[in-house]
């Protein structure tokens, strides 16, 4: 099982993301093929006008359920949430141009992280990430003043390519892991990139059961009978079940509680 060091423990910790570059390179092959065997399920198919994303992603095909339970994977989040960290869904996507800055939460209460895994070459001139070191501490001066300047981009006449950050060049096989909470995006890319993600969290407290239940209900919408897709529980191990019991345990009547929620299709669309 992969074991982050402490010295990566305080990069991940001091700015808010990491780089494991060709993690995942030997098995990059059938990840791309998985990867495309899912999206002939989308009745529309990717045609470069915008984005394109499936949810649940990986839950679709078993293989790909299985990098929940592989141990560079698992090491990895186990090191950054411990042992029982929770496996929060996935997306898969055909990205199409820029991706303005944003957050993908403000979570205070716990860790959130997401792994993501591209499947194409990128660097700063064709769409790779670009985040802001640091941005992830929400109640950090610089945190905050660097979420009023993403929310005034428009207003002080600059492009978002030209904020100061990092930009993560990829390559097939390399895995980037980042905190929710830190400022990220993507420019200048084509309209056929193609990324999923893995999130993740830590376990929920006791008493923090109605958030994890509101959190679920949120993300209804992208969900079909469970939150989890069919393959990721039918072939689930009994170490991934560890990951999945307690969204799991609050899923009893999913199906009641979210069957007044409209269905949006899986095709969805960001310019």
């Amino acid at each position: 099982m992969m074991k982050l060091t402490d010295e990566q423990l305080a990069f991940f910790d001091t700015f808010g993301f990491i780089k494991f570059a060709g993690l995942l390179k030997a098995d990059h092959e059938w990840i791309t093929e998985e990867f495309e065997a899912v999206f002939p399920m989308l009745e529309e198919k990717h045609d470069g006008s915008k984005r394109t994303m499936i949810v649940p992603f990986v839950d679709q095909r078993e293989r790909l359920c299985s990098l929940v339970d592989d141990p560079r994977i698992a090491g990895i989040a186990k090191s950054l949430l411990g042992e029982d960290f929770n496996y929060m869904g996935s997306d898969g996507n055909y990205y199409t141009g820029d991706t303005p800055w944003h957050r993908d939460g403000e979570n205070r209460a716990r860790r959130h992280i997401k792994m993501a895994l591209y499947l194409d070459e990128l660097d700063g001139s064709n769409g790779a990430l670009r985040v802001m070191p640091g941005t992830h501490r929400l109640d950090d001066q610089y945190g905050q003043d660097a979420a009023k300047v993403c929310r005034s981009i428009g207003q002080l006449g600059i492009h978002g390519a030209d904020l100061p950050a990092q930009v993560l060049d990829v390559a097939p096989g390399d895995v980037l892991v980042f905190d929710h909470n830190l400022f990220h995006a993507s420019f200048g890319g084509s309209s056929q990139r193609r990324m999923f993600t893995l999130n993740l969290c830590q376990r929920f407290k006791d008493d923090e059961i109605d958030e994890l239940r509101s959190y679920i209900l949120m993300h209804a919408h992208f969900r079909g009978e469970h939150y989890y897709g069919k393959a990721m529980l039918n072939s689930a191990t009994e170490e991934r079940r560890t990951h999945l019991e307690q969204v799991d345990s609050v899923c009893g009547d999913f199906a009641k509680r979210t069957e007044h929620l409209p269905r949006l299709p899986m095709r969805i669309g960001r310019p």
